[in-house]
């Protein structure tokens, strides 16, 4: 049976949990890690009850230790790879501490750095595998009040791009994944109910359809493989 890992999975209605829940259908056995065990324990649950195979480990995306760990439990047979773990919060840079700078750059790239490799380390031998990491606007475009996840999300898109080129050639298909938008999810549901007010019916990026995103790159031919997909609203300004 074919494997995934998908790290950065917590909220039920969120990107990380239906991805894995997705790709469980797709007949995957999923290894699900976030920081929080109770969580992954409760999607893994969720996704054996709809029939599914999923493992729930509990995993810091910045500890390199713990992030070799996850993928020595998945063992052999690893066909996907998602680094779905960021830490998207505000601050302005004259206001910042440098630690605060250090763990979002730790959690968005450094992390990224960890996951992909120990993932390739998997794949590169076998000449086959697919790892997909999650961006956001910031990947693309610095905006104020959020320097940090800025530059940690660009420096993630750079690194994807750079593992992508090398190691395409040995049938690795790595990609990168733009959420240019705040998602219909439970984080901004529950963090942020008054941001969600004031945006208009349609500007939230439907869960489903990101997801849609992820499986169709997973599913490309290496004739015609994509780098970088872009999800935004019809009404998102870009």
């Amino acid at each position: 049976m074919k494997k995934a890992v998908i790290i950065g999975v917590g909220a039920e209605q969120g990107l990380g949990s239906q991805l894995a829940k997705r790709f469980a259908s797709e007949g995957l056995h999923v290894f699900i890690a976030g920081r929080t065990l109770s969580r992954v324990q409760e999607r893994a649950s969720e996704i054996e009850q709809a029939g599914g195979e999923a493992t729930a480990i509990c995993a810091d995306a910045s500890d390199e230790e713990q992030v070799i760990e996850l993928f020595q439990k998945a063992g052999s047979d690893l066909s996907l790879a998602v680094y779905n773990a960021g830490n998207n919060f505000p601050g302005q840079i004259i206001d910042m501490d440098a630690a605060y700078f250090e763990n979002s750059w730790k959690s968005c790239c450094y992390g990224g750095f960890l996951f992909g490799r120990e993932a390739l380390r998997c794949m590169v031998p076998t000449g086959e595998g697919t790892l997909l990491f999650t961006g956001a606007s910031a990947s693309l475009r610095g905006r104020p009040n959020f320097g940090a996840f800025n530059s940690a999300k660009a420096g993630l898109r750079t690194l994807a791009q750079a593992m992508a080129k090398e190691y395409g050639p040995q049938g690795i298909h790595v990609g990168h994944v733009v959420v240019d938008g705040a998602i219909a999810g439970e984080k901004i549901m529950n963090r942020i109910p008054n941001f969600v007010e004031k945006l208009d019916e349609g500007q939230l990026i439907n869960l489903e359809g990101i997801v849609d995103g992820y499986v169709f790159l997973y599913k490309q031919s290496a004739q015609a493989w994509t780098f970088e997909l872009d999800l935004r609203t019809s009404k998102e300004k870009w």
